[in-house]
């Protein structure tokens, strides 16, 4: 019985999935993470088929002629197209599988803990017409703490923030359930667009996506450097629109991101508020964990530890805490049952 249980789950690989606004990651059972690309998918206008998922894609954004369509599917933690994130996990999966013949498999999806009944089902949707048999959700959050190990069915409180590309997610986790949480539409891409506007405004300038993510990674932080650091941006002059280059610096572009980082703060401040005293003890105790892509711009760790006077710190592979997370529930899904959002019955 056991040769038949392992073989099954061998044939089906199960996966356990973050599908983030910015990047998709997949972990397949007994085999860890074997994906992690940009969410992004290209289409041929005219026949309706894939031409491309995930960094190919990505490099089409912004280039493509007119009979291709290159798009991110994924919009502040949520599917914003349906149609197009089915096209996208499909094409994930081929890639992992390599059209191998394979029974469909269960797939746990991290989603955003504030998702609204509608949103969770287009991504059980878009899961199961992309080839799953059964589909559990399971909250950020949750997941991240389960990633980096914290005790989430204990009755101690353990505090996490999970930055990600439109989504920060704050929880406060005890006995296998949220306690208190926050869930704002801000995260990577709103800082992304803080640094497109300020450059539009003060040089006249106009960069894309791929430029203001570039921006940040090279010379971005939130809190002041030891020593600041410079950066060329090329782009469009908007008074003649021809292109020109410009020299920008990293107090600059703190200032430009000020909106977004004040916003992640206020979130953190509004859920140490709603968190039990008891547990509050836990936190002062213990401190914060951070995960997430946006956990990752310099010293926002050091931001949100001044505002709260708590300690804070950025787990190990921030990007991959959910994915670790959701593939150890995947996994072990006896021990962590209580933590998922199972697919109702229809």
């Amino acid at each position: 019985m056991k040769f038949k249980i392992s073989l099954s789950r061998f044939i089906s690989s199960d996966m356990a999935i973050d599908l983030g606004t910015a990047n998709t990651l997949i972990y397949v059972a007994e085999k860890g993470i074997v994906l992690n690309e940009p969410s992004v998918v290209a289409v041929d206008t005219k026949t309706g088929k894939c031409i491309a998922v995930g960094l190919e894609a990505k490099k089409m954004l912004g280039r493509t002629p007119s009979e291709i369509y290159a798009v991110r599917p994924m919009k502040d933690g949520v599917i914003a197209d349906f149609e197009m994130v089915e096209v996208m996990l499909r094409g994930f999966i081929e890639k992992i599988l390599q059209k191998r013949i394979f029974i469909k498999p269960r797939m746990i999806v991290a989603v955003p803990s504030g998702i609204t009944a509608v949103e969770a089902r287009a991504v059980r949707d878009s899961a199961e017409h992309a080839g799953a048999r059964e589909v559990f959700l399971v909250p950020e959050p949750v997941a991240a703490a389960v990633g980096v190990n914290l005790p989430v069915n204990t009755p101690s409180g353990n505090m996490i923030i999970d930055i990600g590309g439109g989504t920060t997610e704050i929880a406060v986790i005890a006995l296998s359930g949220i306690v208190a949480k926050v869930s704002i539409r801000i995260g990577g891409d709103e800082i992304d667009e803080a640094i497109i506007n300020y450059l539009k405004k003060k040089y006249n300038l106009l960069i894309g996506e791929s430029t203001a993510e570039e921006i940040k990674i090279k010379i971005g932080s939130a809190f002041p450097l030891d020593e600041e650091k410079s950066y060329e941006v090329r782009g469009n002059d908007l008074v003649n629109g021809i292109p020109k280059s410009i020299k920008i610096y990293s107090d600059e572009i703190r200032e430009a991101i000020q909106e977004p980082l004040s916003m992640i703060v206020s979130a953190v401040k509004t859920a140490l508020e709603r968190t039990p005293p008891e547990l509050s003890a836990d936190i002062v105790d213990k401190g914060i964990i951070m995960t997430g892509g946006g956990s990752l711009l310099r010293g926002i760790d050091r931001l949100i530890s001044e505002e709260t006077n708590l300690l804070v710190k950025v787990a190990e592979n921030p990007l991959e805490c959910v994915v670790r997370g959701a593939g150890k529930i995947l996994d072990n899904m006896e021990e962590f049952y209580p933590l998922l959002i199972r697919s109702p019955s229809r």
